[in-house]
Parts: C-alpha cells; structure tokens; sequence
C-alpha cells in the first residue's frame, strides 16, 4: 500500500528498476537492478542492526538505574552519555563498513 511510508520510494525504486531489467534483459539494467538492490538490502540492515543497538543502549542505562537507585543525575547523566558515546560509535562503524 502506498501511503507516505519512508521506505515507498525505494521500494517504488527497486520495482522500476526490476521492472525495466524484466522487460530489457540487458546487462546494463541488470546491474542498476543489483545496484538498487544492494542499497535496499544495506539499508535495511543498517536499519535492522542500529535499532539492535539502540534497544541495547536503553536497556543497558535502564539496568544501571535499576541496579543504583541511589545514584546521583551526575551519575545517570555520565552513565547514559557513556551509552550514547558506545551506541554512536556502533553505527558509525557499521556506516563505514561495506556490506558487500
């Protein structure tokens, strides 16, 4: 269904290009398909693994402020800094990181 969904133009973008190679065949359309495809697919799992890690920052600063329920906002600030320092570091690492 199309709706305003983020991910409709790229969809829309890989059934053109899929469109276009089923109705040519021809090497050149062939490798935009691919082309579409692998950025699709990149984008998906980048996607996929930086909602991981956000879920995994949240839950690590959750569990420290369950397990100090004393400490002080000087020590949940540096506690979810150092969270958002790690979780920032994953995605750019997997931004820099070729997936093919």
């Amino acid at each position: 269904s199309f709706g305003g969904n983020a991910e409709t133009p790229a969809l829309l973008l890989l059934q053109v290009a899929l469109l276009h190679w089923l109705s040519s065949q021809t090497e050149e359309d062939r490798r935009m398909l691919a082309a579409v495809t692998g950025i699709q697919v990149g984008r998906e799992l980048l996607n996929r693994l930086t909602g991981q890690d956000k879920r995994e920052c949240i839950l690590s600063i959750a569990d420290f402020v369950q397990k100090n329920p004393r400490a002080s906002q000087t020590q949940i600030n540096a506690e979810v800094e150092k969270n958002v320092v790690m979780f920032a570091a994953r995605v750019q690492a997997l931004e820099s990181t070729p997936i093919f």
